[in-house]
């Protein structure tokens, strides 16, 4: 994978890094009781996308996060406000006759949880790109196997038609760009094994939960020590992840982190431990919009932070070596993890703010600051435990 791509047609159009083609979503949560409902919640896949590709893009590079926001009627003028504080390429689209998307959300005993929508969810494809967000390097897609060929290809024919109906000359290549898929959990079954096969021919990344990818295989859940579910991921990478094969399964596992198995190997990340988890919500969806905008960071801050403080691991420097590609891939996986942790700590979205040294700040907390502290729990980790 590189990140030294540029799509961009001309100067006076917005560079994008990422896009996301998930939902913009109003959640009403309802606790247990005694604990009070809350509402007009900024939620759903596209919006915590949205955030974890934002907090890795920085102040310097939010506006190459593309993402799109359906408001309706009732769209709360407070979400918006919101929202322009992140800076980023939002495309609010205002239809007056219709409401805005919105979810409920129930937890039950042992944090079960329920949803419903509680008015009609509007999709996004590749006909609701802007040209802008259609030339973006990266594309974060949750959604089913079968949808998911459908996105990919549909995005590429129309990048192609822009080029042609521009007649676009260039001395440099618009590259692919690279699709991160995240399976929609109720497409997640025996029953769509093969679709998930043929799906995945058509992506870089592939990103089930550990329950997830077990159903896929008719089971309920996937353990790392377990052979038998190791055998699930690598009969995945065997098949053949993306247009050459040589992609990634990236797992999701919560308190445990990520395993990533590609032909390159397998490498297992911690979860980021210095956060108390309030709601999870939204976790791994601002895992994977941060993943993919770390693929495009390379030379950038965060990048430049993770090399400084691992350079002088030897442990690093073998997953550099392994992985290949001057250790894009775990860099942006770290980068993700670091993300994700901002997510959790709150019902909702993480608060910005921009105080007077200049420093951008997230829950009071500056993301590369928390890059740092996850130089710990890698050394604690790779101390003991040799990469698998």
């Amino acid at each position: 994978m590189v990140d030294t791509r540029c799509s961009r047609l001309s100067a006076s159009e917005p560079q994008i890094d990422f896009c996301t083609l998930g939902m913009f979503i109003i959640d009403e949560i309802e606790f247990e009781a005694p604990a009070p409902p809350v509402k007009d919640i900024i939620g759903g896949a596209g919006a915590y996308a949205a955030l974890g590709a934002r907090l890795v893009a920085g102040k310097e590079y939010s506006n190459s996060v593309g993402w799109i926001v359906d408001c309706g009627s009732d769209f709360p003028e407070a979400i918006k406000e919101t929202l322009l504080t992140w800076d980023t390429h939002c495309i609010f689209r205002e239809d007056p006759n219709r409401l805005s998307t919105r979810g409920w959300n129930g937890y039950g005993p042992n944090e079960k949880r329920y949803f419903k929508y509680l008015t009609p969810k509007l999709r996004l494809d590749q006909n609701s790109l802007t040209r802008s967000l259609l030339m973006s390097n990266t594309f974060h897609m949750v959604c089913s196997p079968l949808r998911c060929c459908e996105l990919v290809q549909g995005i590429l024919e129309r990048r192609a038609d822009v080029l042609r109906r521009l007649d676009f000359k260039s001395s440099r290549t618009i590259a692919r760009p690279i699709f991160v898929w995240e399976p929609v959990p109720d497409r997640c079954c025996e029953e769509e094994l093969q679709n998930l096969y043929k799906a995945i021919r058509y992506v870089d990344v592939v990103s089930p939960n550990e329950n997830e990818l077990a159903r896929f295989f008719g089971k309920t859940t996937w353990e790392n020590r377990n052979g038998e579910d190791r055998e699930m991921a690598e009969a995945i990478v065997r098949m053949g992840i993306g247009p050459s094969g040589d992609g990634t399964l990236v797992i999701r596992a919560g308190k445990d982190g990520c395993y990533t198995f590609s032909r390159h190997g397998v490498l297992h990340l911690p979860a980021f431990k210095f956060v108390d988890v309030v709601d999870p919500t939204g976790a791994g969806n601002t895992f994977l919009g941060a993943l993919a905008q770390g693929l495009m960071s390379h030379g950038r801050t965060p990048f430049n932070i993770i090399h400084e403080m691992l350079g002088g691991s030897k442990a690093w420097q073998d997953i550099q070596n392994k992985w290949g590609d001057e250790g894009k891939l775990p860099a942006a996986l770290i980068c993700a993890i670091v993300a994700a942790s901002f997510a959790i700590e709150q019902i909702g979205m993480p608060k910005i703010s921009l105080p007077a040294d200049g420093l951008e700040y997230w829950n009071g907390s500056h993301y590369t600051d928390r890059l740092l502290l996850y130089k710990e729990q890698f050394m604690d980790m790779y101390d003991t435990v040799s990469e698998r």
